[in-house]
């Protein structure tokens, strides 16, 4: 069963920003994400990852003016130093957090734009970005966003995605799959999972429920079943909770207390066998 983190933008709003790190240890998650951590000094969000025993497993790098509407600059030509700037601004703040994975966001799409030139703004950017995040031993993660949630969009689909991935061809730059948009856009999602993570150029996985974007047993998915092609693809990374809660965080939890119990079933069930596999090897016997 993966690993799951808590998003802290979209759960577990009941809470003050900074009191939501105790609430979701309460709850049994080890690793937590969030969008953007700038309105908070880094160590106060440090002290309270260590106070619950969390692991911050990602954010988002700036994006621009994000309360006028920008929704990231990497794609926007002009906007370089500025990104560069915001980039450098996340590393400092991964250090501090020990996070090892930033969310670029590309950007909208004007009527008049040219996207070439947006495509090598795009490329360009990710290049420099992910040469200072390898170094600082981190990861650039780039995320097709579906058209309805964020008209206009740069980067949609997966194809786009790993292609962009390939075409800078660095090993600081991955791939942020989220189901939730890719049910959205495309679809096919157990066919879309079995294509790409073998290609290693997945670096997170989010989810939701589709289509209203609430907690992963509602709607039309089987996230169970993709949590298992996910175990049988031998997918070790963290998969990232970014639902809004119908109606309480605490209270949509039964999805994912169920997914514990099956985890520690799981858990126990290979223990006993290989149990059992070992006391098999010691008494052998003779032939008869």
């Amino acid at each position: 069963m993966p690993r799951f983190a808590a998003n802290l933008s979209m759960m577990y709003q009941e809470h003050d920003f900074l009191d939501r790190f105790a609430a979701a240890a309460q709850d049994g998650f080890r690793g937590v994400e969030f969008l953007f951590p700038y309105a908070f000094a880094a160590h106060e969000i440090a002290a309270r990852l260590q106070g619950a025993g969390l692991s911050q497993v990602l954010f988002n790098a700036p994006p621009g003016d994000f309360e006028a509407g920008e929704r990231g600059i990497a794609a926007l030509p002009g906007r370089e130093e500025e990104f560069r700037s915001g980039f450098a601004r996340a590393l400092a703040y991964a250090e501090a957090l020990q996070c090892p994975r930033l969310h670029v966001m590309a950007g909208l799409v004007a009527p008049d734009a040219d996207r070439a030139r947006m495509h090598d703004s795009y490329c360009a950017n990710l290049s420099w970005a992910a040469a200072q995040a390898h170094a600082a031993g981190r990861t650039v993660l780039i995320e097709p966003i579906n058209g309805r949630d964020m008209p206009g969009y740069f980067l949609q689909r997966q194809d786009q995605a790993h292609a962009i991935v390939e075409a800078v061809g660095s090993p600081g730059l991955a791939v942020q799959m989220d189901l939730y948009h890719c049910q959205i856009v495309e679809g096919d999602l157990e066919t879309k999972l079995r294509r790409y993570l073998p290609t290693g150029r997945v670096g997170h996985i989010q989810i939701a429920g589709v289509p209203a974007r609430h907690e992963p047993d509602t709607g039309e998915l089987n996230y169970p079943h993709l949590f298992g092609v996910l175990d049988a693809l031998g997918y070790a990374g963290w998969v990232g909770c970014e639902y809004r809660p119908a109606a309480g965080t605490r209270e949509g939890l039964g999805w994912f207390r169920t997914a514990q119990r099956r985890s520690t079933s799981h858990k126990v069930s290979s223990s006993m066998a290989h149990a059992l596999c070992a006391l098999h090897a010691v008494h052998t016997f003779p032939e008869m």
